[in-house]
């Protein structure tokens, strides 16, 4: 069975950057019948919170993500221990105690002779008593996982084939000082307990797939298939931060955008298929294969957001939204049906309801005043529906001579009190005759 994985750290809120290998993997999983697994990469502890890890499941459930297996890595500590202890115990998992600071020297001297920065593995040449004497400093060690060095070659969904020269990379520290993990260890022994089969992820992550596959072998096991798909960005090509909460999924909820809408931009961004309106995720993975992800940066504009909300919410059911338009204060279908195509988000249609329901200001020029006495004693008898517009306009050009802009822009800044907005002839039945009446004197 295909199995995929979501990895958050519940460090900060999700943006629509992190919505994408969200997405990219929930549709890979449910186009092949597969399961989706979201996996906080809690073992942060300082920067965990509950909170934003309740926070990225509420994202999730909003976008239309259901996870069928969660996992706390924080709660899985047990596993990652007996890797550790097996990579020691094959020379692959080495303990190191430089500072800090005399790594950013060794680094700054290798740049200046001409050479990579890369670590040197000087831990491995010290002596038994240099190790007694740094641990009476009470210095304590990370570890470093040590690389073969041979090019890694993996066949990747949307990239083709890469080879990753881990030669030329530092051996990774997977172990902190205090002895608590990074991201890297975890993520392969739980990668392997879990059974994923493939790993989704963006293109900065190429090269970490390299040493995670040594990490794999080094643990007896297959690495699962790769996909790195381009990373999103903002309008002027600059990377999105969760930290700084930019574009945050829950920014974009409350500012009244369509769950859909926002999913669609961050799956379609970047691809070779049109962004326009889907049903659902279903159908929107039915669409998409990994072959049509550019290779180049998505950039993601929040105009074009913005414009699709609005032909989403143009073509959308009043039963579909009834909720939320109870809520909003729209009473009923034609109501919805007279508005919608006047917003781009669903909580904008309060600015137009005044329109049915008042108050109105009516706008009536001095040159029209008699052309709208003249409109009042016009209007038809009730009852009113979509073809009483067109007899009451029909009547009145016979009647006054006017017609087009000269005719219609009076009535419709008399009876509205602005010079846009929805259709009169949707609007009239709605407003009535009383209504009207009271607007044109």
């Amino acid at each position: 069975m295909t199995r995929v994985r979501f990895a958050p750290s519940p460090t900060g809120l999700l943006h629509i950057g992190n919505a994408r290998p969200a997405l990219f993997n929930w549709i890979f999983a449910k186009s092949s019948g597969g399961e989706f697994v979201l996996r906080y990469d809690d073992t942060d502890k300082e920067r965990s919170t509950t909170e934003f890890a309740d926070a990225i499941a509420t994202d999730l459930t909003w976008l239309g993500i259901t996870p069928d297996i969660s996992a706390r890595q924080s709660e899985r500590i047990a596993l990652y221990d007996a890797a550790r202890d097996r990579l020691i115990a094959d020379g692959r998992l080495y303990p190191c105690y430089e500072t800090s600071d005399e790594l950013d020297r060794r680094r700054a001297r290798a740049r200046a002779m001409g050479r990579p920065p890369i670590y040197d593995r000087g831990a491995l040449e010290l002596t038994a008593e240099q190790v007694a004497a740094f641990e009476q400093e009470g210095r304590k060690p990370h570890w470093r996982f040590k690389l073969k060095g041979d090019p890694v070659q993996f066949a990747d969904l949307v990239r083709g084939e890469q080879t990753v020269n881990t030669a030329s990379m530092s051996d990774p520290v997977l172990i902190r000082g205090d002895g608590s993990y990074l991201y890297t260890l975890p993520s392969v022994v739980d990668d392997i307990d879990m059974e994923i089969t493939h790993i989704i992820r963006g293109e900065d992550h190429i090269s970490n797939s390299g040493v995670q596959v040594e990490i794999f072998e080094a643990l007896g096991a297959k690495a699962p298939g790769f996909a790195h798909h381009n990373l999103l960005t903002d309008a002027d090509g600059k990377g999105l931060s969760k930290r700084l909460g930019s574009l945050s999924l829950a920014d974009l909820r409350q500012s009244g955008f369509e769950p859909m809408a926002v999913a669609i931009m961050a799956v379609l961004t970047g691809t070779s298929l049109p962004v326009e309106p889907y049903e659902d995720l279903q159908s929107l993975a039915q669409k998409l294969d990994f072959s049509m992800i550019s290779h180049g940066a998505a950039r993601f504009d929040p105009a074009e957001l913005e414009a699709l909300n609005a032909r989403i919410l143009h073509q959308s059911d009043y039963e579909k939204l009834k909720r939320a338009l109870d809520d909003l204060g729209v009473a009923n279908e034609a109501e919805w049906l007279a508005l919608r195509d006047n917003i781009s988000r669903l909580p904008q249609i309060v600015n137009w309801l005044p329109l049915i329901k008042g108050p109105v200001t009516p706008v009536i020029a001095d040159e029209d005043r008699a052309f709208i006495t003249q409109a009042a004693a016009l209007l038809p008898a009730e009852p009113w529906d979509g073809e009483t517009w067109k007899r009451w306009t029909d009547a009145l050009k016979e009647k006054s001579g006017r017609k087009g802009k000269q005719l219609f822009m009076p009535l419709r800044l008399a009876l509205t009190g602005r010079s846009d907005g929805p259709e009169l002839k949707s609007l009239l039945p709605l407003v009535g005759r009383k209504g009207c009446l009271d607007r044109l004197s």
